[in-house]
């Protein structure tokens, strides 16, 4: 993870009404009283907290948010896949990762909430994240995913998964995790998203994002959640301050239905909010303070694409299939073979019927939400 114009939950001022003006001065009126420090939890004696790991005092005061949390983003550090499983490598990882986020990125401590290490050990991250978790209200306000710090519980994996996956431990333990936070934070399996999602990097890794669906079925059946519960769709939401790769999809998508002048470039910007909200006033859509942009909205500009599509829809999935892992697929704009065949593994992936066409639970797959036939899967 790096620094980012963003990390401040700006998205917290501009609901208060307090504007980007005051981005640098993040409102003491936005948090609840500092604490003397975080402590060991009775209701998750499997996390080890900061002051037991030995964290650093974060350099300055650390703030909860406003917002409800709504969803969980899911990371992994970068660092080497090691064969130390013990315990005290765990704790060294959570020294070592609070020291580059705090000395090199200049954040005032762990970026991420919670830390999962290869050898199965959860760690708080970020100060008073355990605190918050067992109330289960409102969250530490965090660094992990720029506009989403201030909405999404972030939980960093150890290890770099491009081509490996995590270790069973690991998975286990992050299953674990995320059932106590979506049981806390009243979420459900399907707000489990990837970090690359929302922000341009490589982060959570092609082969960690390919066991995505199992984790979040994992999750729903150690929360007792029915099948017939799971939406048919869950897209990402996306609003003012979230910069990425499913912004410039729907960019991509909005120049199509015709408003031409939005850049295509993965920014939020203000020059974005009122074509969404143009778009969604004539579609008969609500439209949010903050422009999200919600499952109606996505549903009503994705169209259904097959073999003899072209354009700027199919440079969307292109682009999107590109990054995660489709090396084949080239943003051409015509609806060619590698294509079909990517969006063939895509819709194995997530439990969807292999037939390369591209229907609205397709589009959802690609741009990073969850679909029911997943669930039913795993």
């Amino acid at each position: 993870m790096g620094t980012h114009e963003h990390e401040v939950d700006r998205r917290t001022l501009f609901k208060a009404g307090l504007g980007t003006a005051v981005a640098a001065v993040v409102g003491a009126e936005l948090a609840f009283p500092d604490a003397a420090g975080a402590t060991p939890a009775p209701e998750f004696p499997w996390i080890i907290d900061c002051d037991t790991w030995g964290a650093r005092p974060p350099s300055s005061t650390i703030q909860i948010t406003g917002n409800t949390t709504n969803k969980i983003i899911l990371h992994h550090m970068a660092f080497p896949n090691v064969t130390d499983y013990s315990r005290d490598h765990a704790l060294q990882l959570a020294r070592d990762c609070q020291n580059l986020h705090m000395d090199t990125n200049g954040w005032a401590d762990t970026g991420q909430h919670f830390t999962v290490s290869r050898g199965g050990y959860v760690l708080e991250g970020r100060h008073r994240s355990l605190e918050t978790l067992v109330a289960g209200e409102h969250q530490v306000i965090a660094a992990h995913c720029p506009g989403e710090n201030g909405n999404a519980i972030g939980i960093e994996n150890e290890g770099t998964y491009i081509t490996e996956t995590p270790p069973p431990a690991l998975l286990d333990s992050l299953v674990t995790l995320c059932v106590a936070v979506c049981e806390k934070f009243d979420l459900k399996a399907w707000d489990i998203f990837g970090h690359w999602d929302f922000y341009t990097t490589d982060c959570p890794g092609i082969a960690f994002y390919a066991e995505f669906p199992m984790v979040r079925g994992l999750v729903r059946r150690a929360m007792g959640t029915p099948l017939s519960a799971a939406p048919d769709r869950r897209w990402p939401d996306i609003w003012r301050f979230v910069d990425g790769p499913v912004v410039e999809v729907a960019q991509y998508l909005l120049n199509n239905a015709g408003y031409t002048d939005l850049a295509i470039d993965g920014v939020f910007g203000t020059d974005m909010n009122p074509i969404v909200a143009d778009f969604q006033t004539a579609n008969g859509i609500p439209v949010t303070q903050d422009c999200t942009f919600d499952q109606a909205t996505w549903e009503a500009l994705a169209p259904p694409l097959g073999k003899d599509a072209e354009g700027l829809p199919v440079q969307a999935l292109q682009f999107m299939l590109s990054r995660k892992g489709y090396a084949d697929v080239a943003v051409s704009g015509a609806y060619d073979h590698a294509t079909m065949k990517a969006v063939q593994s895509m819709q194995r992936l997530h439990g969807l019927v292999p037939d390369g066409k591209v229907d609205l639970s397709t589009w959802c797959a690609v741009v990073g939400g969850s679909v029911r036939e997943a669930f039913a899967r795993h």
